[in-house]
């Protein structure tokens, strides 16, 4: 790569959102409670072989692969970008299984219809007013009975000051390039059950995205080899990295990662 294309790349690194900037060095998996939180939301989920699987902006595809290979009757992606859909559709075989561009809070999609409905990392970067029209989406889209799951950035502990929140949200916002919106669990409870939900298993872990182990468990030896690799090739990205890591190790006493899963009430039997 030319020293022009390398100020181009770093130009764009500096201003691209902390997510993405970590992809383009190789990452693979961007969920705040990594791996281990993502199985244990697809474990509550219990998805199997007669589910019809929607899951909220798959990004680079990796919970789709470990949805797939659980063998659902159906799987739709709703991904804002053309490109990352068409990432997520090289994963895809068969006829029931497919990537569609939309948004989470609009999917074009049929009523009643899916039977499990899950997004990670994405709530976290809404306002109020678009989670819960995001929510209200994934209860749209279930039929009574079927279960919607989450997996976003928290906030502990559940008493944590106003104050606090504001310096965590702004150093968050600064430092990702994002509004990151975090919430307790209790406030992400509520979210859900605002919308009618009835949340029946959660779970919160460290917020560990950039350290050592976690980085290891997600990416294992080679992938951490190639991330440390080409961050060292590209000084504005790490600029940012060291940047995301020191805000996250600053507020590691209230950041964490939070998993709830819910079910859309059936109605109730006539007397």
């Amino acid at each position: 790569m030319s020293t022009t294309s390398h100020r181009r790349v770093d130009t764009n690194l500096e201003k691209m959102p902390g997510h993405w900037v970590l992809a383009r060095m190789g990452k693979r998996v961007l969920r705040p409670g990594g791996v281990e939180l993502t199985l244990g939301m697809l474990d509550a989920l219990a998805i199997g072989a007669r589910d019809r699987v929607v899951e909220l902006a798959p990004g680079l595809g990796r919970t789709a692969r470990l949805t797939l290979e659980r063998g659902p009757e159906r799987y739709v992606g709703i991904e804002r970008d053309e490109a990352a859909a068409e990432t997520v559709r090289r994963l895809l075989r068969g006829p029931h299984q497919t990537c569609r561009v939309g948004t989470a809070e609009a999917t074009g999609l049929d009523a009643g219809k899916a039977s499990v409905v899950y997004g990670e990392a994405m709530l976290t970067m809404q306002n109020a007013r678009t989670k819960a029209a995001i929510v209200a989406e994934a209860y749209r889209l279930l039929e009574p009975g079927g279960r919607y799951g989450i997996h976003e950035l928290g906030l502990t502990p559940d008493d944590v000051s106003q104050e606090r929140k504001d310096v965590v949200l702004r150093e968050l916002s600064r430092t990702i390039r994002v509004n990151a919106r975090p919430l307790t669990t209790p406030e992400w409870r509520a979210v859900l059950e605002d919308q009618g939900f009835e949340v029946v298993a959660e779970r919160t872990t460290p917020m560990h995205l950039l350290e050592p182990r976690r980085l290891l468990a997600d990416e294992g030896p080679a992938g951490v080899a190639k991330i440390l690799f080409n961050v060292a090739r590209h000084p504005a990205a790490r600029k940012r990295v060291i940047g995301m890591r020191r805000t996250f190790r600053r507020h590691r006493d209230v950041l964490c990662a939070t998993m709830l899963v819910a079910r859309k009430p059936k109605p109730a039997e006539p007397s």
